[in-house]
């Protein structure tokens, strides 16, 4: 099982839902930097369940614990060892589902490639598992930070209710202001409603989020196998329920002749820029120096609270309910850990860009 993301600056995670903590081992972090622990506090603490009505119940308080790399609140350049420990488990909640495969969870794809699984919330497969990239994405931020680099996501789509506008008509700041993360206030009032309707169903609801990248130099990213977008897909791809991920127009791109999109450079008093950036910051896998953005589709939890038909480990068929505290929808919970994986991959191709030149 690979459980290390990166290869210049690398995280290495372990842990499950219902074990005793998760936690990682950060490698590759830059010496000198400023560790802000009220900062990566906070960017846990807009992960952890129970923060709204709209998200699970579960109620942890996500304490980040620092074990090493750290002097005098700088980095020192040696691993980053980190964990959080799990209090709050309610692992009987699982017991009627120990011997079954829920629908389009991982049990029966973990159950072949390994014999066993650990069916308590999940266990490896478990969401809370995204604890350890959100550590590791805010150590990356505040390194970034010092290159002037920021990464905001925010919710633009839930189920049928979406954004009109593109991103640079929100004020971004605005995103934190309520529950779904979203950074227009009118259209989170309607996405907060449908996501609470959907819970009282007892059902689950899909969306988009959207990323937005600013200050990232011209040159990142590689120009074959690890083009910026390509590590960046993988790096979405990666986290629990996307199914999909478009950079600057995106799918639109394949309706439209180049003459409508190409982005046309001119020269800005001495500086080279394009009138329009379709191209969402990348070209030809490596960075422009426009700003990256791109979106992400979430599809609905797997785990709804109705009765469903599934089958057993022995292939018998059975109903079953699941019970216990789940989200209706992942996407508020999920913007911080986007921002995250995002962070991650833009300090690794800075790094590694400091490899091409002497």
């Amino acid at each position: 099982m690979r459980n290390t993301f990166g290869n210049i600056f690398t995280l290495t995670t372990f842990g499950e839902s219902h074990g005793a903590a998760v936690g990682g081992v950060v490698d590759g972090f830059p010496a000198g930097i400023d560790i802000d622990m009220e900062f990566i506090q906070n960017e846990l603490n807009r992960r952890r369940p129970g923060q709204s009505k709209i998200t699970t119940s579960r109620n942890e308080a996500d304490s980040v614990e620092l074990l090493s790399g750290v002097f005098e609140g700088k980095s020192t350049g040696c691993p980053i060892g980190f964990i959080v420990r799990n209090t709050n488990q309610h692992s009987n909640d699982y017991d009627n589902m120990k011997n079954l495969f829920r629908p389009s969870h991982a049990d029966y794809t973990y159950y072949k490639k390994y014999g066993i699984r650990d069916h308590r919330g999940g266990g490896r497969t478990s969401a809370r598992i995204t604890i350890s990239r959100c550590v590791a994405g805010a150590l990356a931020k505040l390194a970034l930070k010092e290159k002037g680099i920021t990464i905001n996501a925010y919710t633009s789509q839930v189920g049928n209710i979406k954004l009109d506008k593109e991103y640079d008509k929100y004020d971004l700041q605005q995103t934190e202001s309520n529950a779904v993360r979203c950074p227009d206030p009118t259209k989170a009032k309607e996405m907060e409603q449908l996501i609470a309707e959907t819970k009282e169903k007892g059902d689950t609801i899909g969306g988009i989020i959207t990323c937005v990248i600013k200050g990232c130099p011209a040159g990142i990213g590689e120009p074959e196998f690890d083009k910026l977008n390509a590590q960046l897909a993988y790096a979405m791809l990666s986290i629990n329920a996307v199914k999909g991920i478009e950079f600057g127009i995106g799918f639109d791109a394949a309706t439209k002749y180049g003459s409508e999109i190409n982005d046309v450079f001119y020269n800005d008093n001495g500086t080279i820029k394009t009138r329009t950036n379709n191209s969402g910051g990348i070209q030809g896998g490596i960075s422009n120096g426009n700003d990256i953005y791109f979106n992400i589709a979430f599809k609905p939890v797997a785990t709804i609270l109705r009765k469903q038909q599934s089958v057993d480990k022995n292939g018998q068929e059975t109903t079953f309910k699941a019970h216990g505290r789940h989200d209706p929808c992942v996407l508020p919970r999920a913007v911080p850990i986007v921002e995250a994986m995002a962070a991650m991959v833009i300090l690794n191709d800075i790094l590694a860009q400091n490899t091409t030149k002497l």
